[in-house]
């Protein structure tokens, strides 16, 4: 299986994703967004016979209002252990980034302008002069009413715009990474990334890279760059060639702006997540992690060999946030660090109670971040309790408790600190899926999605159902108001809804045809396991892997389905 290389000796050993048992497989951080090991194989879709759920009195019911968050952090925690890991906490530094190693930036800037189907698609605006544009995630809209920008269609049903194939490989490979501009929906695919024009699928055009990408962020900048990290060249089946290489991606453009290698010593260095913040490009991981300027490649910040703590990760858009891990086994502590993107200067900092060994940022601004405390999420999911921090002082807001058995986001804080599903923040309030139940009679099941007050932590009492045989899941913001996904029964098309952020009314944005075959892409490219993307009345589902020709059972798979609204 094609994936990225494992952690370093002193680390943790991998924990258990979300999803099903997966075969044994050499440690190695998770590759892209999605889960460990070969996708599971689609499941009955909703309203099919379900079996009994087991009854968990003692957590609160769906939509009900949670107990008073404690004023305080919790008190320590037992954590996983780290033998041979880094020496206890130092002070965080006054200036740049401090990380695990001294690293030398080589480097390697490749840049590619390929004229594909006809031209190359030019960004509108320019990067220049260090301008630190807002980042957003891929998908924004255009303009409408009801606050947000998304349209209401006067006829929500859609169509089929466009399928790509699913492409095969030696090996499961990841193919992680699609974003959407004014201009161009780009995916990952085999060691290329392409540009499709977001009506029709036409190739635009192609950024071939000399290995599979290993990890994407969901980041655009408002000139359309992004970045992906990874592998410098195809490795041999069932290993890795290290997710050693950070690119830049100017998606209207469709071209390459640069590459750069990090290395300790004389050895690469193998990152396992990359995001964009600003104008700013960071990537972190076991060894620590760096910065380049997004249009020019140029180091922002680089590791001290001073240091005992290191960057695991960083959470983007309109700020950059870092997850700072200090310390070793029931002492480990992470420092949560809003930085400036330029200097890597601490801004603030909060400090999480020892022995929480993980954590994945759900949002940089209001600053949110989620962990599974001692474990006690009980069901993989890494997302057991959410912390409102105030950016500006580093002070806790508030905890809010957010118990497995009740809630259905999942996080990947273990390696890529931005990699939550069935969560989003905006309004001052954290939107929540909630886990599926009994729905309203007979084998009916159904959930919520339902908020919480990021400064008292209590439920607003908002609550969006989805209907009997439907779950929902949030996707992201537009505006004030939330746009969610419904995965639907097995006789109805998966929808897209606007709700409003104050009434909590749902407005139907799309509706999938009720076919076998639409329902097989539904079912095989879901939320939980694949990427989606909606915007301006489009609905892009797409697969975040590609493997061997025959190993599936499916007849037909495709790395991209696009649906269109008023079909």
């Amino acid at each position: 299986m094609t994936q990225p290389p494992p952690p370093p000796p002193n680390q943790p050993p991998q924990q258990p994703g979300f999803g099903p048992p997966q075969p044994p497989l050499p440690p190695a951080p998770q590759p892209g967004y999605g889960y460990p090991g070969r996708p599971p194989a689609p499941q009955p879709g909703y309203g099919y016979p379900q079996q009994p759920q087991p009854a968990q009195p003692q957590q609160p019911g769906y939509g009900y209002p949670a107990q008073p968050a404690a004023a305080n952090p919790y008190a320590q925690q037992p954590g996983y252990g780290y033998p041979g890991g880094p020496a206890a906490p130092a002070p965080a530094p006054a200036g740049g980034r401090n990380n695990a190693a001294l690293f030398i930036i080589v480097a390697a800037v490749v840049v590619i302008a390929l004229i594909v189907g006809g031209g190359i698609w030019y960004s509108k605006s320019s990067s220049g002069g260090g301008k630190k544009d807002d980042t957003t995630n891929s998908g924004t809209g255009g303009k409408g009413g009801g606050g947000g920008s998304e349209e209401v269609p006067a006829d929500p049903a859609s169509r089929v715009l466009f399928q790509v194939p699913l492409p095969t490989a030696d090996d499961t490979t990841v193919t992680a990474g699609s974003w959407l501009t004014d201009k161009v929906y780009a995916k990952t695919g085999v060691a290329r990334i392409v540009g499709y024009d977001p009506d029709s699928g036409a190739e635009l055009w192609t950024v071939p890279l000399p290995g599979p990408v290993c990890y994407a962020t969901g980041h655009v900048s408002t000139d359309g760059r992004t970045a992906v990290v990874f592998q410098p060249k195809m490795p041999p089946k069932g290993s890795s060639a290290g997710c050693t290489q950070v690119a830049a991606i100017d998606l209207n453009a469709g071209r390459r702006l640069w590459t750069r290698t990090v290395k300790s010593g004389d050895v690469p260095v193998n990152f396992n997540d990359v995001t964009v913040a600003q104008q700013t490009v960071a990537v972190g991981g076991t060894s620590g992690g760096a910065a380049f300027d997004l249009a020019s490649g140029k180091v922002r910040w680089q590791p001290k060999p001073t240091d005992t703590c290191y960057d695991a990760g960083y959470g983007g858009g309109p700020k950059l946030v870092a997850v700072r891990r200090c310390g070793s086994g029931d002492t480990a502590q992470l420092h949560i660090q809003t930085i400036d993107p330029v200097s890597g200067k601490v801004i603030s900092e909060y400090e999480m109670t020892s022995g929480i060994p993980y954590a994945s940022v759900v949002s940089t601004d209001p600053l949110v971040v989620a962990a599974d405390v001692n474990d006690s999420a009980g069901d993989g999911s890494g997302f057991s309790d959410v912390f409102s921090v105030d950016n500006t002082t580093g002070k806790l807001r508030t905890r809010i408790s957010t118990p497995g058995s009740a809630y259905a986001a999942r996080c990947d804080g273990i390696y890529q600190v931005e990699k939550c599903q069935g969560v989003v923040v905006g309004n001052g309030r954290l939107y929540l899926a909630t886990e599926e139940h009994d729905g309203g009679g007979g084998l009916a099941r159904t959930n919520e999605i339902v908020a919480f007050d990021l400064a008292t932590g209590k439920q607003t009492g908002q609550r969006a159902d989805a209907g009997d045989n439907y779950t929902i899941t949030p996707l992201r913001m537009d505006g004030p108001n939330v746009i969610a996904y419904k995965n639907p029964p097995y006789d109805k098309g998966a929808q897209v809804v606007s709700i409003d952020g104050g009434s909590f009314k749902e407005t139907k944005l799309l509706e999938n045809p009720a076919t076998a075959e639409v329902r097989a892409v539904e079912t095989a490219l879901s939320p939980t396991t694949a990427e989606v993307l909606y915007a301006r009345g489009h609905l892009y589902l797409s697969a975040v892997y590609a493997h061997a020709a025959g190993s599936s059972l499916s007849a037909k798979e495709y790395l991209v389905t696009a649906f269109g609204a008023g079909g």
